[in-house]
């Protein structure tokens, strides 16, 4: 073995080394729960690559016994289904955290809330939620998956002082930093918000983990890196990487269809990721360095069926740049 190897920072070597245990992410899926650029406040349909059960394995697994149709906004006056919300957090934990106990002798858990918009509820249903989580056992912190339009000064104020004494991530949909191109994937929100709020976000001594998608529309190799370098330049903590790919039921899916539009290749994939690895900070940690779905929903790249197979691709090619994953 190459005694000489780089070795990248994992999220699970940052939990290592902060706190001296296995820490494990726990995915939950809260059903009535949606976003802005689905129910009309910033766009309508969604992002054009987005059918959210095939993200969502903890509700597309349960769909009779968990969907209801109820959908919140940071408006909604009297949250009903609040209960049944909290029972659902906690079955699909304890649920996933045997799971994780068993199979990877995982000792502490953050709850990851990852589905849809984790911040687009009135805020007494966030807060209900969030303290339900840390409630559970072993679970030292939360990270929440969002969007920055979708955060406010007093959710921030809230999870700063939840920090305090717990390990806290708000993980923000980037995607991509040109205008251009979020306007071609419907996005409904701007480079210059996005900039605002992960500032703002990192002025509360909150973590941030950044998801850029590979393969967007019209970009190329050289724009997906600035896109990276913009991000950098925030002072993120952590990253994720995801590769564009085509479901089923979605605005996408017809432009595919039509040949109007091209999916990355697999070669130019792993090149863009081994380059913007290359060039990490050595505090910025690395999540997710591919995505893929192995059902009947996925249309295109086929090779984003088997995500095993990607990731000890870009193993072997990270190794042969002396690092490794």
């Amino acid at each position: 073995m190459n005694n000489n190897l780089k070795e990248i920072l994992t999220i699970g070597k940052y939990f290592r080394n902060k706190f001296g245990q296995k820490v494990y992410k726990v995915p939950i899926s809260i059903s009535g729960f949606t976003c802005p650029n689905i129910d009309g406040t910033v766009a309508h349909g969604g992002c054009t690559f987005c059918e959210n059960d095939s993200f969502s394995p903890n509700l597309s697994e349960n769909n009779n016994n968990n969907k209801f149709k109820f959908k919140l906004n940071p408006l909604t006056k009297d949250n009903i289904y609040l209960n049944k919300q909290l029972k659902q957090l906690q079955m699909q934990f304890y649920a996933s955290k045997k799971v994780l106990e068993n199979k990877f002798k995982a000792e502490k858990f953050i709850v990851y809330f990852q589905s849809f918009t984790n911040t687009y509820a009135p805020f007494d249903t966030l807060k209900a939620l969030y303290s339900k989580a840390l409630g559970f056992d072993d679970v030292i912190g939360l990270s929440i998956g969002t969007r920055t339009d979708c955060v406010t000064d007093e959710i921030l104020d809230y999870l700063q002082d939840l920090g305090k004494t717990k390990e806290i991530w708000i993980e923000y949909g980037i995607q991509s930093f040109y205008d251009k191109t979020l306007e071609k994937i419907n996005r409904g929100d701007s480079t210059a918000n996005m900039r605002k709020w992960i500032i703002k976000t990192k002025s509360k001594g909150l973590n941030v983990c950044a998801h850029l998608i590979y393969g967007l529309p019209d970009e190329t190799q050289e724009m997906m890196l600035e896109t990276l370098k913009q991000t950098l330049k925030l002072n993120i903590d952590s990253i994720k990487f995801h590769p564009l790919y085509v479901v089923k039921n979605t605005i996408l899916t017809s432009k595919f269809l039509k040949g109007k539009f091209i999916p990355i290749s697999e070669k130019l994939y792993i090149d863009t990721v081994i380059k913007s690895i290359k060039t990490l900070p050595s505090n910025v940690s690395v999540q997710r360095v591919t995505a893929g779905i192995d059902d009947n929903s996925l249309l295109a790249p086929l090779w984003c069926k088997n995500k095993h197979n990607l990731i000890q691709k870009i193993k072997k090619t990270l190794l042969q740049e002396g690092l490794k994953y």
